[in-house]
C-alpha cells in the first residue's frame, strides 16, 4: 500500500517542478499562465468531474455509508477550521488558502492510489469518494471565499449565486444526475469530455509550479502548519470516527481513509486565483503538502487502518 501511494505522489511533484522551471526560464510567456488557470477552472476541471461521475461503475460499493462518512468527516473538520480562524492569524485571503489546504483533496493521487490498491474496484471506490467530497468541499470553499476572500463579505443572495453557478459544483451535480437517471454520456461526447478531464490534472499542477514564490516561504510557516495539521491528522481521525459510526470496513474504509488523508488539490490554486484568495500561499501549501504526503499519507493510513 505504501509503495502505491508513493508512486502516485512522485509524478505530481515532478509536474510542479516542471511548472516552476517553465515560468522561471521564460519558456512560456507570463500571459500564458492566467489563461491556463481560467481554462482549467471553467472547462477542464468541470469536464473531469462530469465525466467521472456520469460513467462511474458502483456495483458492490457501499455508496450510502461511504458518502455519509466522507461528507460527515469533511464538514466536521471544516467547522473546526472555521472556529480556529482567530488562531490561524494573517489576512482573510490567507485563511481561505489554509481552509482549502485542510479540506480539499488531490483527485489524481486518490484515483491512482485506489487503482494501485484495488484495480477495477478502486475506480468505483474513487468515483464514490469524488461524488461525495467534490460538491461538499466546493460548496464549503465558496462559502469561505464569500466571507474571507479579497472581495469582502458577500450578501446572502450573491453567495447563493456563487454556489449555484460554481462550474465545479454544477459539473458534479450534472454528472451525478446523469448517472442516477441511467442516461450516462452520449457515445460521441464521452471521449471528448474524458480527454478534456485528463488534461486538467497536469495543466493544474504546472500552474501551481509557476505560481510558487519560495522566497516568501518563511511567511508561510504558520498557515502551512495549520493546514497540514488539519489535512494529515484531523481529517484522517475524523474519517476513522466516521467509518466506525457508519459501520464501514474493508476496501470501502480504506478508500475513506486514503481520500481524507490526501494532500490538497491543484485546483485549490485555480480557485484561489479566481475567487480572491491568497494564490501564492495556496501554491506553497499545495507544493509542501505534496512533499509531506510522501511520509504523512502512508503513515496516517497504516496507523489508523488497524483501528477500523
Amino acid at each position: 500500500m505504501t509503495l502505491a501511494l508513493l508512486i502516485a505522489l512522485v509524478p505530481i511533484a515532478l509536474l510542479i517542478a516542471l511548472g516552476a522551471w517553465l515560468k522561471r526560464s521564460g519558456f512560456l510567456a507570463d500571459g500564458f499562465w492566467p489563461q491556463a488557470e481560467r481554462l482549467g477552472y471553467y472547462v477542464l476541471l468541470p469536464s473531469l468531474f462530469l465525466h467521472g461521475m456520469a460513467t462511474a461503475r458502483l456495483e458492490g460499493v457501499p455508496v450510502q455509508g461511504m458518502i455519509l462518512a466522507l461528507v460527515g468527516s469533511t464538514v466536521l473538520v471544516a467547522a473546526l477550521l472555521f472556529s480556529a480562524r482567530a488562531w490561524v492569524g494573517g489576512e482573510d485571503p490567507a485563511f481561505t488558502s489554509v481552509f482549502q489546504g485542510g479540506v480539499r483533496f488531490n483527485n489524481y493521487v486518490g484515483v491512482s492510489a485506489m487503482v494501485g490498491l484495488f484495480g477495477a474496484q478502486g475506480v468505483a471506490l474513487a468515483a464514490v469518494a469524488n461524488a461525495a467530497i467534490v460538491p461538499t468541499v466546493n460548496i464549503l470553499c465558496v462559502l469561505v471565499f464569500a466571507r474571507y476572500g479579497s472581495s469582502g463579505t458577500m450578501p446572502p443572495g450573491k453567495v447563493a449565486r456563487q454556489v449555484a453557478l460554481n462550474p465545479l459544483v454544477l459539473a458534479c451535480f450534472a454528472g451525478m444526475s446523469l448517472h442516477g437517471l441511467g442516461i450516462g454520456l452520449p457515445a460521441m461526447v464521452e471521449p471528448a469530455l474524458r480527454a478534456l478531464g485528463q488534461a486538467s490534472l497536469p495543466l493544474g499542477l504546472l500552474c501551481v509550479g509557476a505560481a510558487l514564490e519560495l522566497g516568501a516561504a518563511r511567511q508561510w510557516l504558520r498557515p502551512l502548519a495549520f493546514s497540514s495539521f488539519a489535512k494529515f491528522l484531523l481529517m484522517p481521525l475524523a474519517a476513522l470516527l466516521a467509518c466506525h459510526v457508519c459501520g464501514l470496513d474493508g476496501a470501502a474504509a480504506v478508500a475513506v481513509l486514503v481520500f481524507q488523508a490526501l494532500p490538497t488539490a491543484s485546483s485549490s490554486y485555480i480557485m484561489a486565483r479566481q475567487l480572491g484568495g491568497d494564490a501564492p500561499l495556496m501554491a506553497g501549501i499545495i507544493a509542501c503538502q505534496t512533499l509531506l504526503a510522501a511520509l504523512a499519507l502512508p503513515l496516517a493510513v497504516a496507523s489508523l487502518l488497524p483501528l477500523i
